[in-house]
């Protein structure tokens, strides 16, 4: 189809019909797939269904898990005010530093 050949109302026609012809062939090769995978699983001596749950918990990988980062600075008078010095400066220790006091006095 040569879409030079074409209409403008042909294009738009085309373009509001393709989306769902799209949708319609999707469906159609997905289950051409999936019949190809449980032939081969079968044709192989394995039960497709078995094959497919467990998989799934063993691709995933592991998490990291990180440890707390220890507390670097505290605020003087409330203790529960601390930041370990990654990332953006909390608003009291801007205060502190826009007093003209220095960060290192804040040091734990």
């Amino acid at each position: 189809m040569k879409l030079e050949n074409l209409t403008v109302a042909e294009l738009r026609q085309l373009l509001q019909d393709l989306p769902a012809e799209i949708r319609r062939r999707e469906a159609t090769e997905r289950k051409a797939v999936v019949a190809e995978m449980r032939a081969l699983a079968t044709a192989r001596g394995f039960d497709f269904e078995e094959l497919l749950a467990g998989s799934a918990g063993s691709t995933a990988p592991a998490k990291h898990v990180r440890k707390p980062v220890p507390v670097k600075f505290r605020h003087p008078k409330d203790s529960s005010l601390t930041w370990t010095g990654r990332g953006r400066k909390p608003a009291w220790v801007v205060q502190w530093l826009a007093s003209g006091q220095p960060l290192t006095a804040l040091a734990v």
